[in-house]
């Protein structure tokens, strides 16, 4: 896994957003934040991908980062592209094929960081699930990967030609890894988020990252609205010795509030789940109580993501999982219980149900 600002900052939002975090003013509508954009309908972080989740209505969209070869910040998933590019198909780069231990895990594939912006720029961007994505995969190869640039380029013009503010939400992938090679991220997130006029705690943009010390770093530097990812299990890459359930009990949450304005948890550490969706947790109400906004991700629609009791259609069809369930009651579950914004593959849906 993560920003412009909504259409108009009220002016408790504007007082909040210098705090470290701001609890949800009452009765403000929850941001919709467009998961690699639209990337239910079209291959993620692709301009398909984002200009579809804008015309669906989305406030925010969201590009994960990684760097190139040559510094340059990319819209990538993960740094292993080999799913979600042709690069596989291309000979040219067959020898760059590696394997890799990246946050503890072995990684087989093709790297961003083994390839130059121009190189990466000849690549076409593929659908990363196409056995549960199939119309989505029908795009396959009309689009490039993009850079920050290009994706803040994209939610601009979106903004005048809308007139609704639409924000970027970046996501820091695997900073500490990208620092053990000698490409760190903090300081090339800076100078974009400068560059782009975007540094600032009123500017239309959420920095998240999953690692705790990248965000220390960045607070140090900027007002940008700051956003710690916390998973269902394990722990921030960075702090081999955490895990996210001691990020987010009360206490815990005191600390985070310390270097962070907002808190992206998985959807289950919310609203939990068993053969059908339970009750809220008091993740919300914590996370507001010291001031932290929360955004939870990721909201899909797909049979294969929804728990037993919201799964539609045909169980015996081999493209049971494929089918689309009935997501609506999840995403009211989750405004219901006060999250301001949530993070889906499908924006058009969470506008819907908002």
């Amino acid at each position: 896994m993560t920003l412009l600002t909504r259409r108009a900052l009220t002016t408790a939002a504007l007082a909040g957003t210098f705090l470290p975090g701001l609890a949800r003013a009452q009765g403000k509508t929850p941001l919709v934040i467009a998961h690699r954009g639209a990337s239910g309908y079209r291959p993620e972080h692709t301009a398909l991908a984002y200009e579809l989740a804008i015309a669906q209505g989305c406030d925010f969209i969201e590009p994960d980062l990684v760097p190139t070869r040559d510094g340059h910040l990319v819209a990538r998933h993960e740094n292993e592209i080999g799913g979600t590019t042709d690069v596989a198909a291309r000979p040219e780069f067959a020898a760059r094929k590696a394997t890799k231990t990246i946050d503890g895990q072995s990684v087989e594939g093709w790297f961003t960081e083994d390839f130059t912006l121009a190189e990466l720029k000849t690549l076409r961007a593929r659908e990363r699930l196409p056995q549960l994505r199939p119309a989505s995969a029908a795009f396959d190869g009309q689009a490039q990967i993009l850079t920050f640039d290009e994706v803040v380029a994209i939610a601009r013009a979106a903004t005048t030609r809308t007139g609704r503010t639409i924000g970027v939400y970046p996501e820091m992938k695997h900073p500490s890894y990208f620092a053990s090679i000698g490409l760190p991220v903090e300081e090339r997130m800076l100078d974009a988020l400068k560059r782009n006029d975007l540094n600032s705690a009123t500017a239309p943009v959420f920095v998240q990252c999953f690692e705790v010390t990248p965000l220390k770093t960045l607070r140090h530097k900027t007002r940008a609205r700051l956003v710690l990812l916390a998973d269902a299990e394990g722990g921030p890459p960075d702090l081999p010795n955490v895990k996210y359930a001691d990020l987010i009990t009360a206490e815990g949450l005191k600390g985070v509030a310390a270097y962070a304005d907002g808190l992206g948890p998985h959807q289950a550490l919310v609203i939990p789940r068993a053969e059908t969706l339970l009750p809220a947790t008091a993740l919300v109400k914590d996370a507001h109580a010291v001031g932290l906004q929360v955004h939870p991700w990721t909201v899909r629609a797909e049979n294969y993501f929804l728990p037993p009791a919201l799964r539609r259609g045909d169980a015996a069809r081999a493209d049971y999982m494929a089918l689309p369930g009935e997501v609506a009651p999840l995403l009211k579950a989750l405004y219901a219980a006060g999250v301001d914004g949530v993070f889906s593959d499908f924006p058009d849906l969470a506008v819907a149900a908002r």
